[in-house]
């Protein structure tokens, strides 16, 4: 086994023991990984548009935002958090409107700002928010790890050459089959029950994950870079590991908050348990 490989590994299982153990204290202590997480993301996302070279005042609207929209998240206001990402989105695109860079500065700001949000009102406080953060991880760990090895055995037809030369439509397949069966088999053992909205579900969030995914990799692409930053050793940047993550995170936000509620009634509570039927 080489260097780089151990070195991976051993990030990925401190990671994952992290995420873990903030996912399963809930509270405060995951509505400060979605913080950390929301933060890190803007600083290497708008690092890569280099926003603050090409529109300063678009990018300290957009900082100015972020900042705001973690503490509303940390003190449990998600309308105030919305706002600000909204009103800081808007603010940062107006501003950079002559120079250019403030289209980057505003997109920064609501990927970074509507991942942290999604992140933090789907977990809660409640054991629901636990089942539902534990349902999407399943989907998208599961269906990432198998549309790399798949694609790598099967090849085949890519799946977004331009964007991302190794993904292939065979890995994406696979993965999304497996996804799909992960999700269901936590459903099942969360519930012991499911119906047919829990694949179907789960299917969106596999979909969400991919395009997390390429929207990533296309962002990297139009800015010649090889990964979104460097503070993972052996992985690179935060956004290269919850790309996929923070975009199924929203998706499953917005169902949430469609969906019929058959379970408890308030907050992020509700939101989980109208995505898992509870």
């Amino acid at each position: 086994m080489s260097r780089e490989l151990r070195l991976r590994i051993a990030s990925a299982l401190v990671l994952g023991v992290a995420v873990l153990a903030a996912t399963w204290a809930g509270g405060v202590w995951f509505r400060s990984l979605a913080v950390i997480i929301m933060v890190i993301v803007h600083y290497e996302f708008t690092t890569m548009a280099e926003a603050s070279l090409k529109a300063p005042l678009a990018n300290a609207i957009g900082w100015l935002a972020v900042l705001a929209t973690a503490v509303f998240i940390l003190t449990g206001l998600p309308s105030m958090a919305l706002a600000a990402i909204l009103i800081g989105a808007g603010g940062a695109s107006f501003a950079g409107v002559r120079r250019g860079g403030g289209l980057w500065s505003a997109t920064a700001v609501l990927y970074a700002g509507f991942s942290g949000l999604a992140l933090a009102e789907i977990r809660g406080d409640g054991l629901s928010g636990l089942f539902a953060m534990l349902f999407i991880y399943a989907i998208v760990w599961t269906a990432d790890t198998m549309a790399l090895f798949c694609g790598r055995a099967l090849g085949g037809p890519k799946l977004a050459p331009r964007i991302s030369p190794g993904k292939t439509w065979s890995g994406a397949i696979c993965g999304a089959a497996a996804g799909v069966g992960a999700g269901v088999g936590t459903a099942l053992a969360i519930r012991q029950g499911g119906g047919v909205a829990v694949p179907l579900i789960a299917l969106v969030l596999v979909i969400a994950s991919v395009l997390g995914d390429l929207f990533e990799s296309w962002v990297k692409r139009r800015f010649g870079a090889k990964d979104s930053g460097h503070i993972i050793p052996g992985h690179g940047g935060v956004m290269d590991r919850v790309d996929g993550l923070v975009f199924a995170a929203f998706a499953a936000f917005v169902l949430g908050n469609l969906l019929p509620v058959a379970g408890p009634a308030g907050g992020a509570d509700e939101l989980a348990a109208r995505l898992l039927g509870l």
